[in-house]
C-alpha cells in the first residue's frame, strides 16, 4: 500500500553517524517515485559542504549550514513530498558535541515541528568509516542527543531497525502507520498544528530488542 501524502509532507530522516540515513532516503524516495507520489529527495548539506571546503565547519559556521539545510526541505516542499537525509536538528546535535554551543536547538526544532513523519535510524547497523566521520564512539551519545531533543520539543518519532529490505520494510510501515493514524498527514505550511498523535513509548532505551517489540505493538494498535 502507498500512503496518502500530500504536496509539502515531509518524512525526515535523522540519527547518528553511519547508520544508513542516506541509504534509507534514497530508497524510501524511490518507491515514493516508483509509486506514482512526485517526490524530492533533498540530501545532507553539512557533508556537501565539508566536502567542498575540505574540512569541518567552525562554530561560528553552524547556523548556517542549518539553515540552509531547512532552506532546501521548505524549497522541495513546495512541489511535493520530500524525503530528508538529515535536518538541522543534526547540525544543533552535533554544534552540542562538539562545540558545547545548543542554540541551535530553537531554530532546528521549529523547522522540525513542520515535518510530517521523523524517522530516528537505529544503531544495529555496523560502522562504516570514512573521512567525515568522528568514530563509532560517538554514534550513541549522538543518539542520546537527538531522542532527548525530539522528547523534550514534544515531537513524535518512529525508531527504524533491520538491514537491507527489512531497514526499509519497517520505515515503511512506520509512514503508512502514522499516514494512516492522521488520515493526512500535517504539511511544512502548519507550523502551528500541534504534534501528531502517534510517538514512540519509549523515549530514552536504545536497547534493539525493546523497540523492536514496540514497534511490532505500534503496527498492531494502527491494523
Amino acid at each position: 500500500m502507498t500512503p496518502t501524502l500530500p504536496t509539502g509532507c515531509v518524512i525526515a530522516l535523522v540519527g547518528a553517524e553511519s547508520t544508513g540515513k542516506t541509504e534509507l532516503a534514497r530508497a524510501i524516495a524511490q518507491r515514493l517515485q516508483d509509486r506514482g507520489t512526485p517526490t524530492t529527495l533533498v540530501g545532507e548539506y553539512l557533508r556537501e559542504w565539508c566536502e567542498r571546503e575540505g574540512r569541518t565547519p567552525r562554530p561560528d559556521e553552524q547556523q548556517a549550514i542549518a539553515d540552509e539545510q531547512t532552506r532546501r526541505i521548505d524549497a522541495a516542499a513546495a512541489t511535493g513530498v520530500v524525503v530528508a537525509d538529515t535536518t538541522a536538528l543534526m547540525t544543533a546535535v552535533y554544534s552540542e558535541q562538539l562545540f558545547a554551543d545548543t542554540k541551535l536547538y530553537e531554530s532546528a526544532l521549529a523547522a522540525q515541528r513542520r515535518y510530517a513523519i521523523t524517522l530516528l535510524t537505529a544503531l544495529d547497523l555496523p560502522w562504516v568509516a570514512d573521512d567525515m566521520r568522528d568514530g563509532p564512539h560517538a554514534r550513541q551519545p549522538t543518539d542520546t542527543l537527538v531522542r532527548a531533543a525530539l522528547t523534550g520539543a514534544k515531537l513524535s518519532y518512529a525508531v527504524v531497525h533491520g538491514t537491507g529490505g527489512e531497514r526499509l520494510a519497517n520505515a515503511w510501515n512506520a509512514i503508512n502507520s502514522i499516514a494512516g493514524s492522521e488520515g493526512r498527514p500535517r504539511t511544512r505550511v502548519q507550523s502551528d498544528a500541534k504534534p501528531a498523535s502517534w510517538s514512540w513509548p519509549c523515549e530514552k532505551c536504545s536497547d534493539p530488542e525493546c523497540e523492536h517489540k514496540l514497534f511490532s505493538d505500534l503496527i498492531a494498535r494502527r491494523e
